[in-house]
């Protein structure tokens, strides 16, 4: 900041901002909330998936695999949390402007902060405690006990404890959440570290970038996927750290999820969402279905080319291609839902206020119908048929009806 400047001297006009898109007719924007529908009816179906194709740990354990959902697993990885982050991000400049920073954190704060830390002490411990009773070797211990014991860490480790993390203090599902409020704060933050910097220099026109070509795509494509080998040098794939000792994150993904929140900022403050030709988006989609294609076939994890970081060959192709997907399904998404699934109508805006609530709700649902099926010994592809409706047709109408109830609406 430059103290030498007279008190005295005139304050400079801020520039006006770029127009914004959300002053734009409802019909324009109705396929970001079907696109919303469809991500989270992806995330129960990526779930329900869990127990049954990756090796990952699990809520569920010892039921029989499959390739195919494990292919799957990992091609929804490459895309699905990004494409969340950068269509919740397209909301935030709009609503910033209409409601001032301190009424949009104070909003922030309650419709994210109040169920993250309502699902944190209750939704997760609840499916770690019953976890913990089926599939550890531990002496049995009351819910009270195993909360402050083993899920608060207040007890002494055990020798022979499995992991994966001591205690088992964790987010689940509910980090997206948390990273989105983080993400919210650090725009305002930004926002208005931007204003005092533009207060002390004199006015300038502001100019509007121009819209993203294929070559503005594949820079930035090159360039996030630079950042993602960087990081999984020291963090790969499914490694998660506690920043601050309590914001639960994947830096592995880190530089994807940042970059497309950043991205849908820029997008819907300058209009590109509109803007860019359905013929670019249509070309990056197809050129993303061939490459989920060729993942598919090549087995997911299976391929040479994975790999979840080093500094080795096939951790560098794997951070390009994987980013090349996102970018690519990101956008060809955006664009098909733009062009040919912008409908509205009481059906599709029930289920789009529904789905921040089936977001929470679901896991219990999904973890529950798998205990259920796992006597019957079904084929994981049936299996995951199964609880993947199953979720969906329970999770949507108990988000609805938790809406309705008093006190709940304002946060849900």
């Amino acid at each position: 900041m430059d103290t030498t400047r007279p008190l005295t001297r005139p304050t400079p006009a801020t520039p006006t901002r770029p127009p914004l898109e959300p002053s734009a007719p409802r019909r324009r924007t109705a396929y970001l909330d079907n696109l919303r529908i469809a991500l989270i009816m992806l995330v129960v179906a990526h779930h329900a998936a869990q127990a049954y194709g990756p090796a990952d740990w699990w809520y569920v354990e010892d039921q029989a695999g499959s390739g195919a959902l494990a292919a799957f697993t990992t091609l929804n990885g490459t895309f699905f949390m990004s494409l969340f982050f950068f269509v919740s991000a397209c909301f935030v400049p709009a609503s910033v402007d209409r409601r001032g920073s301190w009424a949009y954190l104070r909003g922030r704060l309650r419709r994210l902060g109040i169920p993250f830390l309502a699902g944190t002490v209750t939704l997760i411990p609840v499916l770690l405690y019953v976890y913990y009773l089926v599939y550890r070797d531990q002496p049995a211990l009351s819910f009270p006990r195993y909360y402050a014991d083993v899920f608060l860490g207040l007890g002494e480790e055990p020798a022979d404890w499995a992991g994966p993390i001591w205690p088992d203090l964790q987010f689940g599902h509910l980090w997206f959440i948390q990273n989105l409020l983080v993400y919210c704060l650090l725009y305002l933050l930004a926002r208005r570290t931007g204003d005092a910097v533009r207060r002390l220099r004199p006015a300038a026109s502001v100019r509007t970038p121009r819209i993203p070509g294929h070559r503005a795509l594949v820079l930035f494509t090159l360039a996030v996927a630079a950042a993602t080998f960087v990081l999984r040098l020291w963090y790969p794939l499914d490694t998660w750290v506690p920043v601050a000792e309590f914001i639960q994150t994947e830096p592995a993904r880190l530089a994807q999820y940042a970059a497309f929140f950043a991205a849908g900022i820029l997008a819907h403050r300058h209009g590109w969402l509109t803007a860019i030709p359905a013929r670019t988006g249509y070309l990056w989609l197809a050129g993303g279905v061939a490459g989920a294609v060729v993942l598919c076939a090549a087995g997911g994890t299976g391929a040479f080319w994975y790999a979840t970081g080093g500094a080795t060959v096939p951790a560098a192709l794997w951070a390009v291609y994987e980013t090349f997907l996102c970018t690519a399904l990101c956008l060809g998404l955006l664009t098909l839902f733009r062009e040919r699934l912008n409908g509205e109508g009481p059906v599709l805006s029930s289920l789009a206020g529904s789905a921040f609530t089936v977001y929470i709700v679901h896991l219990p649902i999904v973890v529950a119908l798998q205990f259920a099926l796992a006597p019957l010994d079904p084929a994981p592809l049936t299996a995951w048929v199964v609880v993947t409706a199953a979720a969906i047709s329970l999770s949507f109408p108990l988000a609805a009806w938790l809406r309705r109830l008093p006190g709940f609406r304002a946060v849900l």
